[in-house]
């Protein structure tokens, strides 16, 4: 760390205008310039005295037609572009290669045609404007204010500390402050022939990803769940330093990790040594959906967390589109006035059957009661199951689910309990429309007194892996708590299939989005958290998806305000909500391999300079970069994700 901090020492040194004027950067002199775009015209040994000049590379356009004016525009390397000559230059050269004999290549041509032949022209895009303000400082602007004709400007092609300053060149000025971290080095090309040992450090601040989003694209295997780690490092680093943020020093992060293939929960050989889970193993805790040694298991006990675990069975059933599904999906779990005596009578009632429909499906329990009220006609009726029963007194789930299906069973009899409950009470029903769903969905009967024709509570069995008898808080409660203290959470998910997997992602993002909203409504201070999505197409809405009430579109457009980061890795851009692309301000963008993905991709900032080459380039960690304190893209080299020095 201290040869960072005194590397962003020097750096802060550096003059952009005094270095860039020395000869050996000149790589050629401009033609056409206008807001957007430069060509200029170059020659073979101006970019071979500068190591090359490939394409996605920077040059500045250096103002020379007042010596106190210190101004640049800064540009970027599109592609070759026609000179006015080239036309003579092809002729001539046609001409040549017409009369020159064969073999050896011909006869050599004199030194004043090789001269000619040797200029050519580039196209440039123009990024924007460094320049010294009246109070001696360098700002950069993305933007041009004013140009004049070309010939006032000479081009040259900034490396070493020049390359160094630029592009690490901020909002704020020159990185240095806490929270900057290497990410990696300067790379323009797949091809390094003409740059072989030059290493221009690319910094990043974790500032930048603290209550933002972040995307990483790219292939599998071009190294964007290394790049998640670098950004993971470089949180756990400002966490522990105890950084200013404006008027508040800033609270250690909470970082949560969603982790559908399992990489960053467990060692792999692929990336051996590097698992988060081994680097922060202090801070990290472990969730899985399977009962794993050190691992803490994701279960609820459905008994004492009635409304959580009820959610998590209408989400796994939200595609169910039977009549009796969808009624159990909707029934209304909202506490009842206290007050209301009434309202808490039928709610103990629901509780009950609900519970009941649990033990018919096999959840076990440790000797769960339930308590409810029913009335005298009902003890008294001489009906088995119901006739001497006090639920009142409590009753085991066993009774209970006798007593429920007693109750289905004669709920419409003509002389029963039930009817006359309803002729004394001007019609009330005693089983409001909920509890009447769930004593459909505990016996199978569509009707009171029919044959059992439909699956009902057997749509439960599947789910019984999701229960513990032994867990009383809920995991999500449990994850809150860490994440508030400025732990690291790792969700394994790799062991669960995908409708599970959605299940616990959209729970535990639901929980902490609702809980960082009560914070802010009560004007409560919060520590920053943030969620890292693997292979997030599994868990994010389409690109067409139009419910912005989902709650990654939520997290997504209110989650800056509330203090919550996001950043998701996947393989294609289109798999992503557009809701979601169009608030996502740092980009870690590697090789993708087709065209309809890279269209997409060009709608966000200038990747459209870089489209070929990463459809191109499938270099591991070849990296295009995009962060919320730097204004333009930055071609870069990821680092090695390495165990951090004890």
């Amino acid at each position: 760390m201290t040869t960072i901090i005194e590397d962003l020492k020097q750096l802060a040194t550096v003059d952009l205008f005094a270095e860039c004027r020395k000869d050996d950067l000149f790589v050629g002199r401009p033609f056409y310039l206008d807001f957007d775009r430069l060509r200029l015209m170059s020659n073979d040994k101006w970019k071979h005295d500068v190591g090359g000049v490939p394409a996605g590379a920077f040059l500045l356009a250096l103002y020379n037609g007042e010596p106190d004016i210190d101004e640049a525009f800064l540009l970027r390397v599109l592609r070759p572009t026609k000179l006015p000559t080239d036309d003579d230059v092809v002729m001539a050269m046609v001409d040549y290669y017409k009369e020159s004999p064969p073999g050896n290549g011909g006869a050599q041509l004199d030194s004043f045609t090789r001269a000619e032949f040797q200029f050519s022209g580039l196209e440039c895009r123009v990024i924007g404007t460094f320049y010294r303000a009246p109070d001696k400082k360098i700002r950069f602007a993305g933007d041009l204010d004013n140009f004049y004709s070309p010939h006032n400007y000479r081009v040259v092609k900034p490396n070493g500390k020049v390359l160094e300053y630029i592009v690490n060149f901020r909002e704020q000025g020159i990185p240095g402050g806490k929270g900057d971290e290497r990410i990696g080095r300067v790379r323009y090309s797949s091809s390094l022939r003409h740059v072989a040992g030059e290493d221009v450090p690319v910094y990043v601040s974790a500032l930048d990803f603290l209550g933002k989003r972040t995307a990483l694209f790219g292939m599998t295997r071009t190294g964007k769940s290394n790049s998640v780690k670098k950004i993971i490092q470089a949180t756990v680093g400002i966490s522990e330093s105890g950084a200013k943020l404006t008027d508040e020093t800033l609270e250690p992060v909470g970082q949560i990790i969603f982790d559908i293939n399992g990489e960053y929960a467990n060692a792999n050989q692929q990336d051996a040594g590097t698992a988060i889970f081994e680097q922060f193993k202090h801070d990290v805790t472990r969730y899985s959906v399977l009962e794993k040694p050190d691992f803490k298991v994701m279960k609820l006990n459905f008994y004492k967390s009635v409304v959580d675990g009820f959610g998590m069975l209408a989400s796994l059933l939200s595609a169910d589109t039977a009549n009796y599904t969808r009624a159990f999906c909707n029934i209304d779990w909202s506490n009842p006035d206290p007050t209301d005596h009434s309202a808490k009578t039928r709610y103990d009632r629901k509780v009950a059957c609900y519970k009941a429909c649990l033990k018919r499906a096999g959840f076990p329990d440790q000797g769960e009661r339930v308590r409810f009220q029913d009335n005298k006609d009902i003890r008294e009726s001489g009906i088995p199951g119901l006739n001497g029963v006090e639920p009142s007194k409590g009753i085991s789930l066993d009774d209970a689910m006798a007593w429920f299906s007693a109750a289905w069973e004669n709920y419409n009899t003509s002389a029963g309990p039930f009817r006359t409950y309803a002729a004394q009470n001007g019609g009330r029903e005693w089983a409001d429309e909920d509890l009447q769903s769930l004593m459909r969905f505990l016996t199978g009967r569509a009707r009171p007194g029919q044959a059992q024709n439909e699956t009902g509570y057997r749509k439960l069995i599947p789910y019984r892996a999701l229960h513990t008898a032994t867990v009383d808080k809920p995991f999500e409660d449990e994850i809150i708590d860490l994440l508030r203290a400025g732990k690291i959470v790792i969700m394994d998910l790799s062991q669960g299939d995908p409708d599970i997997q959605r299940t616990y992602s959209e729970r535990v993002c639901r929980r902490v989005f609702n809980e960082a909203m009560d914070r802010f409504i009560n004007n409560t201070q919060s520590n920053f958290i943030q969620m890292y999505f693997e292979e997030a197409h599994n868990l994010f809405p389409r690109r067409d998806e139009m419910d912005l009430t989902q709650i990654y579109n939520r997290l997504a457009k209110e989650g800056q305000k509330l203090r919550i980061g996001l950043c998701y890795a996947t393989q294609e851009v289109s798999s992503i909500s557009s809701s979601i692309l169009k608030n996502t301000q740092n980009w870690f963008v590697s090789h993708l391999n087709n065209q309809d993905e890279l269209r997409e991709l060009n709608k966000y900032y200038d990747f459209e300079d870089f489209s070929e080459s990463l459809r191109r380039t499938t270099d591991r960690g070849f990296i295009r970069l995009k962060t919320d304190s730097n204004t333009f893209i930055v071609p870069i080299q990821v680092d090695q994700f390495k165990v951090p020095e004890s």
